[in-house]
């Protein structure tokens, strides 16, 4: 890293008040969390703090209430899933920044867990509102961010708050910043950057960037489609943006000047229709015909992306290589992620994924345990693969 950052697991917390940001914004249904993997991910660290002796106030966000108090984005799910999952009672305190807030947080005793309620419902929140975060400030001696997913939100409890005490990266943050050091800022080469989804514009910064950081860009799914135009192919019926060919052609060329190696399908899975049990067949991408759709990538292109990520130290992967809801228009998907998983889980491979789409295609190849680091963050992973400045990390570095 450019810069040094202090870790909570060096800090002594005994009898201190930790404030400690994390992400808990996941899925409720009927007043109960449905998915829990982000308040998993957390606990280990939290349960080392407590054991130390830390007095911790929980600070999250909930949904988009917009700076209004809305019962509906209320903490209480959380709570109480987090209560169960720790064995530990939580409480909430709804009047965060009044006299009743100050009056919770003072009376917290070590090993005891306070969580506030939805920082959301306080227009200073997302306003990044200095007074806001000093009133914050006021209910704790140290701040402690564990929540990647919000660092490229420049967020009163994200930026400004870290600025005014005492900071530290939670364990969590720290294993992924880690991560992603490894990754792009300072990895063992050559390295590999596995680039699918959709379209073309919604990742253009992902891979002007990519290809100035990685010796080579593996293109799958509806953007490398677009790819194939700039190069020359007819795609037939295929999703693809043709606004955004000279783009790409662009991309290519910039990939050409960094000496990054940029590899496209060569054959294609094809069928007249997305949708299961579709009638198919595997073809050359120079023999696409008009009614055809490019759903996957095909055997050779899985074979040569493949041979390529074994001569690789290191892979980054956003994004399916093919439609991969369906199959067998996931077969590329699976074939290339658990090839990466093999290799990672022996030791030969560091491997950092990221992206909604990508976790759920690499639980659907069964190799998320394989990989050396998946990231639940969205936003800020994709923000970081843009190469662009993440507030709430920032704001946690060493001075």
């Amino acid at each position: 890293m450019t810069a040094p950052f202090l870790f909570a697991d060096e800090l002594d917390v005994k009898g201190k008040r930790v404030l400690l940001r994390l992400d808990l914004n996941v899925p409720v249904q009927d007043g109960k969390v449905s998915e829990d993997t982000r308040i998993r991910r957390i606990l280990p660290g939290l349960k080392d703090m407590l054991a130390a002796g830390a007095a911790v106030i929980i600070l999250t966000h909930f949904g988009r209430p917009k700076g209004k108090v809305m019962p509906e984005f209320s903490v209480q799910p959380i709570a109480d899933c987090m209560a169960k999952l720790i064995g530990k009672r939580v409480t909430i305190e709804s009047d965060v920044i009044g006299a009743g807030g100050k009056t919770a947080a003072a009376g917290l005793k070590s090993g005891q867990i306070l969580m506030m309620e939805n920082l959301r419902f306080f227009p200073g929140e997302e306003a990044n509102d200095a007074d806001f975060a000093a009133a914050l400030a006021a209910l704790g001696d140290i701040y402690v961010g564990d929540a990647f997913s919000c660092t490229h939100r420049a967020h009163a409890s994200v930026e400004a708050l870290p600025k005014m005490m005492k900071a530290a990266a939670g364990r969590a943050l720290g294993a992924e910043l880690t991560a992603l050091e490894s990754a792009l800022a300072n990895p063992k080469r050559p390295v590999a950057a596995l680039v699918g989804g959709a379209k073309v514009s919604t990742k253009l910064d992902v891979l002007n960037n990519l290809v100035t950081k990685v010796d080579g860009l593996i293109l799958g799914g509806g953007m490398a489609n677009t790819f194939l135009l700039a190069k020359g192919f007819s795609i037939g019926a295929s999703l693809a943006e043709p606004d955004m060919v000279d783009i790409a052609s662009a991309i290519i060329k910039r990939a050409e000047e960094s000496n990054c190696k940029l590899i496209l399908p060569d054959d294609a899975l094809v069928a007249g229709e997305f949708k299961a049990g579709a009638a198919h067949r595997i073809a050359s991408i120079d023999t696409i015909e008009d009614g055809d759709m490019i759903l996957d990538a095909g055997p050779k292109s899985i074979a040569s992306a493949i041979a390529f990520l074994a001569t690789c130290s290191t892979v980054v992967w956003n994004g399916p290589m093919g439609a991969f809801e369906i199959p067998p228009f996931d077969t590329a998907t699976n074939a290339i992620a658990k090839a990466v998983g093999i290799r990672s889980a022996g030791g030969s491979m560091m491997s950092v994924a990221g992206g909604g789409d990508t976790l759920a295609a690499l639980a659907n190849a069964g190799v998320s345990d394989q990989f050396s680091y998946i990231s639940t963050a969205g936003g800020a992973f994709l923000e970081w693969l843009e190469g662009k400045t993440l507030p709430g990390v920032e704001a946690l570095r060493i001075n």
